[in-house]
């Protein structure tokens, strides 16, 4: 599904765009990610993370949405939004490239998503974080609304009903 995304502007010179993954994307994105996993829990094992290893295959391929967020035509960022039920999508592998963190990307990659959803029939999203991932947690509940309804394993799950904006 072909929807447009919103463009930002950060700062006062960067331009933010965030835009639909393409192929030539993909190592750029397994590294992003794979790199701030590392980065939060110390390591990292990348074959616990499978769908990294072909976005366009596990991602596009099956209909969801993986977006790239770039600053002046870098790329800086990545989010996806995956079915999890009929009705229900779930926001997957947000993350930010560390030297561009705390500029609002992660916030406009989430509004991109949440903004998308409705056009995929979601009327729910899930979205899942570690308890000591403090930024994402404000990110979900504070600015978008996410309300906790499961935490398990140092994992806070969270849900937003989407049927009353509409």
């Amino acid at each position: 599904m072909s929807q447009s995304l919103p463009t930002s502007k950060l700062g006062s010179q960067a331009n933010l765009t965030i835009r639909h993954f393409l192929p030539a994307d993909q190592e750029f994105a397994k590294q992003l990610i794979l790199g701030g996993l590392e980065e939060h829990f110390g390591c990292i094992n990348p074959q616990l993370n499978p769908d990294l290893d072909a976005i366009q295959a596990n991602y596009v391929e099956r209909g969801d949405l993986f977006l790239i967020a770039e600053i002046d035509n870098r790329p800086v960022g990545t989010g996806g939004l995956i079915k999890e039920a009929p009705g229900v999508g779930r926001i997957v592998r947000v993350s930010v490239d560390n030297r561009e963190r705390r500029q609002g990307i992660g916030r406009a990659i989430t509004a991109a998503l949440v903004a998308a959803a409705p056009g995929y029939g979601y009327t729910r999203l899930l979205v899942e974080t570690n308890e000591n991932w403090f930024d994402a947690l404000r990110l979900y509940q504070q600015q978008f609304g996410f309300v906790e309804y499961d935490r398990r394993g140092g994992e806070v799950h969270m849900v937003k009903d989407l049927s009353s904006e509409t």
